[in-house]
């Protein structure tokens, strides 16, 4: 079999794994194993077709009639559709297994059978969004996400909270697909055909608005700021496997429509690169500012996806402005640095999603101020945290710090660029990128400490236990996945080379004379390797000593402080933690606090709270859609239930238009 009837085997049998859930009992755990075993199968045979790809070539693109006479579909599989589908096969297969003990049909929690029919169905819209060869097959595979998404975000419709994510969820969704519809129409309007091909040219009006709807609609779904909106509460309110799939791999999906969308234009205006760097380094900047505000592991997390889309632009715009200028290192550093970001964002963040899950499982709350001194009781997924966390910020030895390491490089190489343009400014990125690392070391910290290190601040966490194998298995496997990558990225250079130039091909110029060639030197990557393989040496050992000292060690309280009777209250709580960086972004947060009214000289107990809302969300588009539904009411007085009002307004329209003479 060809690598695109492996790929679309694969995607079947995720599409039909959820039946035998549907139809067995709401309580039976053989339906709810058989359609977690189909999906692992189906993204086993589906992973089959990618090593098939990339050991026997590309391979002719499969063609297919559509619904719509006279019309065709077609799978291709090239570098870039390879590359994307790694991380939606993996973390969805391991999604799948997560699920039998987080979610598990036979102790009755709500809508188990959705969950497993439509997380086979997601996983199957998006290997078939992936090795879409044209706009009507993409938008197939597009909406069919959308709307599996919206059922499994929907999991809890009991609770408003989750209905209310939910209908955002899909409200956004929905201007992401009209955008994409535009795309393709567009297209089909410069190339005659929906099939992805090159545009004449990259400066008609036609062109210009494909750009804007790409960046926009596509960015939507990415959760780049700020039509990020939806992105928070349906990660929170989602069940956290299937938060992992959202986060790891269905944003992606985005970022895959941005890179396709970039690859139709024969050139590249150095405008589009700036301004593609300008959203991805605001996004990363206040994704992580307003994830070190938040009090909901799962929200926390999910801001933190904001940030990590945000890196992921920030090295598509230095792509751009490589090929806008001609400097091929640029383009390739920058572009190579986004596709490793991708595949590392899925690792880490699924992880932490399933860390997160493991918490959740065992304390049944997603609130940090009420966890503590889990590590004690849940170690393995205190440890799979800290991996996670390690990583999440960019730090050596494992994969973060790689691919964020040659977006830092192309960005400090614009430094030297001809003054006479505005390509030096994209240098001024690199230390924004910095400043995320910093904010997303002291989230992380802030996580870590909160939830598994000091005591338990409550009854819950005092009895929390560790999870079982079908959930710490999963998170194993992607912590491992980040300590390989993070060791030897070098043997990722063959696939990242053929997905940049699957992106770059469409650039004849800026490929020039290097198109037989590695387009990136990765000679640098190996010291890289041999230093962290030694770091990671000596944390092992370290970790070991340690161990021996702590077991060998008397057991005793922790230090008071001096006070004699110490309690969990005393800890810094969450919000106490981050205000010093709430308050520095205080522009952008705008936090809220309910103070405490004092108004006798012997007060008695008064609470006090502060939260941060969504600012874009809160402030924005709900007094906009209040304003709209508003100006929407006033027409009401038209719509009278009146015929003859109505016959009135048809006489109306027809004397106007008969009155009515166009011009020339």
């Amino acid at each position: 079999m060809t690598s695109h009837e492996l790929v679309l085997c694969g995607a079947a049998l995720s599409a039909l794994s959820g039946l035998p859930a549907l139809l067995l009992s709401a309580r039976s755990s053989i339906g709810q194993t058989v359609a977690a075993l189909l999906n692992v199968l189906g993204c086993c045979v589906g992973a089959m077709g990618v090593v098939t790809f990339y050991t026997c070539g590309p391979v002719a693109p499969l063609t297919m009639p559509a619904p719509i006479p006279g019309i065709d579909v077609t799978v291709v599989m090239d570098g870039l559709s390879a590359f994307f589908l790694v991380p939606v096969l993996l973390v969805c297969g391991l999604a799948s297994i997560y699920g039998l003990q987080y979610w598990p049909q036979k102790d009755g929690v709500p809508n188990a059978r959705r969950v497993s029919f439509f997380l086979g169905l997601m996983t199957a819209a998006m290997v078939v969004l992936v090795v879409a060869g044209d706009g009507l097959l993409f938008l197939f595979g597009w909406e069919l996400m959308a709307m599996s998404a919206l059922f499994l975000v929907a999991t809890e419709d009991h609770i408003a909270e989750t209905r209310k994510a939910a209908w955002l969820y899909i409200a956004a969704s929905h201007f992401s697909t009209l955008s994409a519809f535009g795309i393709f129409a567009l297209l089909y309007s410069q190339t005659g055909s929906f099939a992805f091909s090159t545009i004449p040219e990259s400066t008609s009006t036609a062109a210009v608005l494909m750009a804007v709807l790409g960046l926009f609609g596509f960015g939507i779904k990415a959760g780049l700021m700020p039509m990020h909106v939806w992105l928070p509460g349906a990660h929170a309110a989602a069940p956290s496997h299937v938060s992992a799939v959202m986060s790891g791999v269905m944003i992606k999906m985005g970022v895959y429509g941005i890179f396709r969308t970039a690859s139709f234009f024969p050139e590249i205006p150095l405008s589009w690169g700036l301004i593609t760097l300008a959203v991805g380094t605001i996004s990363a900047v206040l994704g992580i500012a307003f994830a070190i505000s938040q009090r909901d592991i799962k929200r926390l997390l999910a801001y933190s996806s904001i940030e990590n889309i945000g890196i992921i632009v920030m090295g598509l715009g230095l792509a751009l402005i490589g090929r806008a200028t001609g400097h091929f290192e640029w383009m390739m550093l920058g572009i190579c640095g986004s596709l490793l970001h991708v595949w590392n964002h899925a690792l880490f963040k699924s992880l932490l999603f399933f860390v997160a899950g493991s918490v959740i499982h065992s304390m049944e709350t997603r609130e940090l101020d009420v966890m503590g001194g889990l590590s004690r009781r849940m170690p393995l997924t205190a440890t799979c945290f800290v991996v996670g966390a390690v990583a999440i910020c960019g730090l050596p030895p494992l994969n973060g710090f790689v691919s964020e390491l040659m977006i830092y490089v192309g960005l400090f190489r614009t430094i030297h660029a001809d003054t006479t343009s505005l390509a030096p400014a994209a240098a001024f990125a690199a230390p924004a990128l910095a400043l995320v690392g910093a904010l997303a070391a002291a989230c992380f910290v802030k996580v870590y400490g909160i939830v598994f290190l000091g005591a338990a601040r409550s009854e819950q966490a005092a009895h929390a236990h560790e999870s079982g194998f079908a959930m710490t298995s999963p998170m194993l496997v992607l912590a491992a996945s980040c300590v390989v990558i993070g060791v030897a990225p070098v043997l990722l250079a063959p696939l990242l080379n053929q997905a940049a130039m699957t992106w770059a091909a469409a650039d004849a110029s800026a490929m020039g004379d290097a198109a037989p060639l590695q387009l990136v030197n990765y000679a640098p990557l190996v010291p890289i390797s041999i230093i962290a393989a030694i770091l990671i040496g000596l944390l092992t050992v370290g970790t070991i000593v340690l161990l021996r000292r702590v077991r060998l060690a008397p057991s005793g309280p922790t230090w008071d402080c001096g006070y004699a009777a110490p309690s969990a209250r005393m800890q810094y709580s969450s919000s106490s933690f981050a205000q010093w960086i709430v308050d520095l972004f205080a522009w952008a947060l705008r936090p809220v606090r309910h103070l405490p009214k004092i108004d006798t000289l012997f007060p008695a107990d008064t609470p006090f709270e502060s939260h941060v809302d969504d600012t874009v969300l809160e402030q924005g588009l709900n007094p906009l859609t209040r304003c709209l539904t508003w100006l929407f009411g006033l027409s009401r007085f038209l719509q009278q239930g009146s015929l003859q009002a109505y016959l009135l307004y048809i006489l109306i329209v027809v004397v106007g238009l008969m009155l009515w003479r166009p011009t020339g």
